[in-house]
């Protein structure tokens, strides 16, 4: 199985993302039971291009120092919604033989959405742990009710399966 930690960047990790803490909790938490137990953990940061503010270079673009990656983590920049744009990561991921993915990350509505629909498109059992993914308040929903739409309606029994965070740090730690 790999980790695969979507977008955790300094300029949208912070209090605005609907249950923040919890989020911060269980994802620190699952990359380090993934660490221990070998498992193999991957990073994404979401680029948006120069002059944006979210782009290399820029604070904003920077992996929150809540989850910094180790020296031998594989850190992976995408231009799209999907980490399957980054095409250096899809090839790598055809060369694995286990073809599980725990995703975790930001945003729920945008790139993790993205990213568990891509993953399922090209056939990896992707599994999506209970307060490990977020997003902030929009015009249209608050953010709980975009996460509970995702994580309750529109991934389970169709791309993903949502498991509790207790599931999820058993079936990482086997």
């Amino acid at each position: 199985m790999i980790l695969l930690v979507v977008d955790v960047q300094k300029g949208i990790t912070d209090e605005r993302l609907y249950a923040f803490d919890t989020f911060i909790d269980r994802i620190t938490r699952l990359i380090d039971a993934a660490r221990k137990s070998g498992t193999e953990v991957i990073y994404f940061q979401h680029d948006d291009g120069p002059g944006t503010g979210f782009s290399i270079g820029d604070e904003a673009f920077e992996i929150a120092g809540q989850v910094t990656p180790e020296k031998s983590e594989k850190v992976f920049f995408k231009t799209i919604n999907s980490c399957f744009g980054n095409k250096d990561f899809a090839e790598y991921m055809e060369q694995q033989e286990d073809k599980r993915l725990m995703i975790i990350g930001l945003q729920t509505n945008f790139c993790i959405d993205a990213t568990v629909k891509s993953a399922f498109e090209r056939g990896y059992r992707v599994i999506i742990p209970e307060g490990t993914n977020s997003t902030f308040d929009n015009e249209y929903m608050n953010g709980e009710t975009t996460c509970r739409y995702y994580n309750q309606f529109m991934w389970p029994g169709r791309f993903a399966e949502c498991i509790s965070f207790n599931e999820a740090i058993r079936m990482i730690t086997k």
